[in-house]
């Protein structure tokens, strides 16, 4: 397969352009918990359409391949834990073509209602994504709809690492992002791209779900069991080789941080920011706020992406039901 590069990053960001939402960027307050005082900002990416940062590899993805000419009559099909296939299903209507989606029965009822309101064809296979992503392959041999992948393909990280493009426009002397990895989509597009202007990269995932830290560990692809409460978004058995290929450079940290401190962290974005987001976006703050995971310099200028919202809000502490 082809190996990512900056170059892929830049074509995604001209496909892309006008096509997704540039994200909102806001300088934050520093978590509690002492440490060296440094500069911290928010990169609202679950603002994007469908709800994460997803969408920006779908519509690269498929772009791409209206461009050549080889999107086929049968459409799209892709395998998910929910937010890609969310915006695969999102940029198929774009285009005009079916979207076939392949969910683990567990996933979020929240994201099965919204693949069906926007119209794709939702087939929940097994427990684990790694059943659904069997039988979506199945699918694609026997029917002939383009296979997708919910991280591991070029053009969707390149299209994830859009992202960082305009977050640096928008904090001037960026040093540091902050990343959840799941499979390693959206760390590796973002970490491509930071490597590039010299920032650092923190990839962050629950101490129960890193497949990438345990294949930086190992020094290649393992698989690992997930189980965490950020697992619906952050529960890949193996991450990406373009991800391990990232986390091995320079500037770039590995992290783990437990589940107490995920949920934390989403409580404290909504009952301090009114956001509510899934305990995936929240693991990458969970990093900063807990002071487990990565400890900025003195006047460190730190993003985090906050990468997702697909979540069902009535478990956050202070959600009340409407005149309740």
């Amino acid at each position: 397969m082809h190996q990512l590069s900056y170059a892929d990053v830049k074509t995604a960001g001209d496909r892309v352009a006008g096509r997704v939402r540039p994200v909102a960027v806001v300088r934050d307050e520093l978590p509690a918990g002492g440490g060296e005082p440094y500069d911290l900002w928010l990169a609202l990416e679950f603002m994007q359409h469908t709800g994460s940062f997803k969408a920006r590899g779908a519509q690269n993805f498929l772009q791409a391949h209206r461009e050549a000419g080889t999107l086929p009559e049968a459409g799209v099909t892709i395998a998910s834990g929910g937010n890609a296939g969310l915006a695969c299903a999102w940029a198929a209507r774009q285009q005009g073509v079916r979207a076939t989606v392949f969910l683990p029965e567990t996933a979020p009822r929240v994201k099965v209602a919204k693949l069906r309101a926007y119209g794709a064809d939702v087939r929940l296979v097994g427990v684990e994504y790694a059943e659904a992503a069997s039988a979506c392959a199945d699918f694609a041999a026997d029917s002939g709809a383009l296979p997708s992948h919910a991280y591991d393909h070029p053009l969707i990280a390149a299209g994830a690492g859009t992202l960082l493009e305009e977050i640096r426009r928008q904090i001037p002397g960026l040093d540091t992002v902050v990343v959840a990895v799941g499979g390693g989509g959206l760390f590796a597009g973002v970490a491509t791209a930071a490597l590039h202007h010299g920032i650092r990269t923190v990839a962050v995932e629950p101490e129960n779900c890193r497949a990438l830290n345990a294949a930086v560990e190992a020094g290649r692809l393992v698989d690992v069991t997930p189980d965490s409460v950020a697992a619906d978004s952050l529960g890949a058995r193996r991450a990406s080789a373009a991800a391990l290929r990232a986390a091995q450079q320079d500037r770039v940290h590995s992290v783990t941080v437990p589940d107490g401190e995920i949920v934390r962290a989403r409580r404290a974005l909504w009952e301090q920011r009114r956001i509510a987001v899934e305990h995936g976006a929240a693991t990458a703050l969970a990093a900063l706020a807990s002071g487990l995971g990565y400890r900025p310099q003195h006047g460190e200028r730190v993003a985090v992406v906050l990468c997702g919202a697909n979540t069902d809000p009535s478990d956050l502490e202070g959600v009340h039901p409407p005149n309740g």
